[in-house]
């Protein structure tokens, strides 16, 4: 626990210091940064938490999200859906567990390129029939950055918290340490 925090707050200061230097270089732009629709596709990757962490190495996925303005440039509404997979230790016994998360959200830019993101929704199992639930509630706190690499298009780089409720009565949360890093572009 004590290695994903640090991690957690090295990348966050990454962040900042790249939208701080990004930011200096952008100001002389007129264009209207971020402004419309915005779709990304990008990699996920994680570290298992809590006691999922005792039975569980990693987890890797995909996903995709769509952005939509509500206030130009500052507020957006976010839809977003993948798959994770978190690989289980050599245990016998013990299956991966195959998550596919469908979330809705808000993301803020409280400064030009970084931006606070909480996003809520369900999280179907897909590999599990002896679990009693097929579905929990899933919730996933996020900060990152978007960065110009060119017109219109972006690389979005976030790292989460994201927990999900538990699909056995007796089981554990899958909650996990995630960074996504994506290719974004407005349409």
């Amino acid at each position: 626990m004590k290695n994903s925090i640090k991690i957690g707050v090295i990348t966050l200061v990454m962040f900042s210091f790249l939208g701080h230097n990004v930011k200096a270089q952008s100001n002389n732009k007129t264009e209207t940064y971020g402004s419309g629709i915005r779709l990304s596709i990008g990699v996920d990757a994680g570290i298992p938490v809590g006691s999922l962490r005792r039975d569980y190495r990693w987890s890797f996925g995909g996903s995709a999200q769509a952005d939509f303005p509500l206030i130009s440039n500052q507020l957006y509404v976010t839809l977003n859906s993948g798959y994770n997979n978190i690989f289980a230790k050599n245990s016998p016994g013990l299956n991966d567990i195959h998550l596919i998360p469908v979330k809705a959200g808000l993301k803020y830019f409280p400064v030009k390129i970084f931006y606070v993101q909480g996003e809520a929704g369900a999280s179907f199992l897909t590999n599990n029939n002896e679990a009693e639930k097929s579905a929990s509630f899933v919730y996933a706190p996020q900060v990152g950055v978007l960065l110009p690499v060119g017109a219109k298009n972006y690389i979005d780089a976030g790292f989460r918290f994201e927990g999900n409720t538990k699909f056995y009565e007796t089981g554990k949360s899958s909650n996990f340490f995630g960074l996504r890093v994506a290719y974004a572009f407005s349409l």
